[in-house]
């Protein structure tokens, strides 16, 4: 009975509908300048399709947050001295509903390229090897990392970096 209702389904045309993400559809850039002017990007396709876009913007340093609206917005109070944080709201209004979309970064004022730049802080800057001293002091642990006076049966436990279970 399945399988005729599938093959009824798909004769008649039955027929999905990709899900659309409007986010992925916008970023933004900066220009190539010490005063932090941000500008926000959208796809062609989706500039197109959509009844209207509005952005809203924050920009905080160190001490202070500012905030601007609008595709282009302009900080000169942000100094290229600064590390900030770029966040975006974009809201996007298509058929009578609204999609917001949200996305931050971290940048910083690279002065070989006079532009502003992602702040990548997650490369390693070095590695070391960590060498384990082997302690064998006959103290028993749960798997969870608590010291055990003594084992109930049936319990897994942990001594002199081993795994043991006590049957009796």
């Amino acid at each position: 009975m399945k399988k005729i209702l599938l093959a009824l389904l798909v004769t008649l045309g039955l027929q999905t509908q990709a899900q659309v993400s409007w986010c992925d559809s916008l970023s933004y850039s900066t220009l190539p300048q010490q005063t932090l002017t941000v500008f926000g990007n959208t796809d062609s396709l989706l500039f197109n399709m959509v009844d209207s876009i509005i952005w809203s913007w924050s920009v905080c340093n160190s001490t202070t947050c500012y905030a601007g609206s609008g595709q282009n917005a302009t900080f000169p109070n942000i100094l290229s001295t600064d590390t900030v944080k770029v966040c975006y709201d974009a809201y996007i209004y298509f058929m009578g509903t609204t999609y917001v979309c949200t996305d931050c970064d971290s940048l910083v004022y690279d002065a070989n390229l006079y532009s502003w730049v992602l702040l990548r802080q997650n490369n390693p800057t070095g590695i070391n090897e960590l060498t384990l001293e082997k302690i064998n002091n006959n103290k028993m642990y749960d798997l969870l990392g608590r010291e055990l006076n003594e084992v109930p049966i049936g319990t897994i436990y942990i001594q002199n970096r081993k795994k043991y279970i006590k049957l009796r």
